[in-house]
């Protein structure tokens, strides 16, 4: 790991390439891990109109939720007379991973990209592992086509994580990294964070149900199977404190054919056990599959996103509720949140000291200066006093 990501920083290109046809496509053409626009529009036209209607809806809906918590600048006028306005800028350049491999994810490149736009990230650059043929993912080069991204990277792993925060001759530095991979890309993205941000070091996606007997067994069943197609490593859990309930979901998931993923059904002592449970996992989805999840969800505090009521599926945050799928794992919702267009923005304090502020906080400063030891601190201060 670490050493692809010096060998990227040292010969740019050369190693970029050297990592796909190593671990991608042995056959890579060409001497550029950038896709040609022509292979972007070619994907574009070549897509089922069905599904270019649903990944141009999806993004519509992520839109509309990242544009309603877009930060906004705000102001503090101080009893002293000086002012201190917190501006949101965004970052000038946002590298996205999309995934590739088993499958192709352009849902990962919607929930990476669209927050990036309402931020008004100037550049965005898509990186996702190529193909036999040299090229991600023909559904993946569609989307970022729809999407207008700026540029693809046909890299995967540690290589596109070095080349986005690094740069090479054909590919300039971002300034954040986002999106889901594997193991090795989120060590990756761990090891350039400080050269550059990141959304977060991901882990195995989780689901934890919270059920009542308002929930259907069949459907929680479903949606436990639907989270754990994310792989074995992903945890599907869900919790009752009416044993009849997990015994329905037990039998619905004993008729899935065929079975997949680990799920782990808890019974548990309580309503209250089950929120403790909850709190203490942190989810990265949480469903309140209950009668009345409103008198729940308000004491939910640590979960990445939560789902309410015997309707609200995980599935539909994955895709098409506007909620966005790239979200905190591990336990990370006690302290992370899900990427949105403050992923990409930055704050900025401007600060206005008018000679009446000077006079009054000069005291003030001169004496914390003092404190730790710091004269010229203090000079700083006293030569602008008019006292």
């Amino acid at each position: 790991m670490a050493a692809t990501l010096a060998a990227v920083r040292a010969r740019g290109d050369a190693a970029v390439l050297e990592a796909i046809r190593t671990f991608d496509a042995p056959d890579f053409p060409g001497d550029s891990p950038v896709v040609a626009s022509g292979a972007i529009t070619a994907a574009v036209g070549a897509l089922d109109p069905v599904l270019a209607e649903a990944i141009a809806f999806s993004a519509s809906q992520v839109r509309a939720v990242a544009e309603a918590g877009l930060p906004v600048e705000s102001r503090a006028d101080l009893p002293a007379g000086q002012s201190v306005t917190v501006r949101v800028v965004p970052v000038g350049a946002a590298g996205v991973y999309v995934p590739g491999g088993r499958a192709a994810y352009p849902s990962s490149l919607i929930m990476g990209v669209v927050p990036a736009q309402v931020a008004r990230v100037e550049r965005i650059v898509v990186a996702s592992p190529p193909g036999p043929d040299g090229l991600p993912h023909p559904v993946v080069l569609a989307a970022a086509g729809i999407l207008g991204v700026d540029q693809v990277i046909a890299a995967g792993g540690a290589a596109a994580i070095g080349a986005m925060a690094f740069g090479t001759r054909s590919i300039t530095p971002v300034d954040v990294i986002t999106g889901p991979g594997n193991p090795w890309v989120q060590e990756a993205k761990r090891q350039v964070f400080g050269h550059v941000g990141i959304d977060s070091v991901a882990g195995p996606s989780e689901l934890l149900v919270l059920a009542d007997a308002a929930a259907d067994p069949t459907a929680i069943a479903a949606d436990l199977l639907a989270q754990a197609e994310h792989g074995e490593d992903s945890p599907s859990v869900c919790a009752a404190w009416d044993p009849a309930v997990n015994d329905a979901i037990d039998a619905a998931l004993a008729a899935a054919d065929p079975p997949v993923g680990t799920i782990t059904l808890v019974d548990c002592p309580s309503q209250e056990d089950a929120i403790a449970l909850a709190e203490a996992f942190a989810p990265e989805h949480l469903q309140l599959s209950l009668a009345d999840p409103g008198a729940i969800a308000p004491r939910i505090r640590r979960a990445g996103c939560v789902f309410l009521g015997p309707l609200g599926a995980t599935a539909f945050g994955d895709y098409v509720a506007g909620s966005n799928h790239i979200l905190p794992t591990g336990g990370a919702a006690r302290h992370a949140s899900a990427v949105g267009p403050a992923t990409y923005m930055r704050r900025m304090a401007l600060v206005d000291i008018p000679q009446g502020a000077v006079d009054v906080l000069t005291p003030h400063l001169a004496a914390l200066a003092d404190a730790e030891g710091f004269p010229e601190h203090r000079r700083s201060a006293e030569i602008r006093s008019s006292q």
